[in-house]
């Protein structure tokens, strides 16, 4: 009699968002993002949710309506989007 083995697959973990949408502003096309790391202009996110899944690139942020470079950790910002995005959209940096 054969056993019959069983193999364990390795499920691929999601990677860990960088932040989180606290708020949008329909009119202007703004996500407030909260981030949890160091995030700079340029970079290609994406955007997760719901009804959400797209990806856009950083061309402009603001912090206390000031424009800035690099978004700092814990701090939210404000980010131009090309679409809509919700509260609690999850967002990951595209590699």
């Amino acid at each position: 009699m054969l056993k019959k083995s069983k193999k364990k697959v390795a499920k691929k973990k999601a990677p860990k968002p960088a932040g989180a949408v606290t708020h949008f502003y329909g009119e202007i096309g703004v996500a407030i993002v909260k981030f949890n790391q160091k995030v700079p202009v340029g970079v290609r996110l994406a955007f997760k949710g719901a009804t959400t899944d797209f990806e856009d690139v950083v061309k402009s942020m603001q912090y206390d309506h000031k424009p800035i470079e690099t978004a700092p950790k814990g701090k939210e910002v404000g980010i131009k989007v090309k679409k809509r995005v919700r509260e609690g959209d999850k967002v990951h940096i595209v590699k």
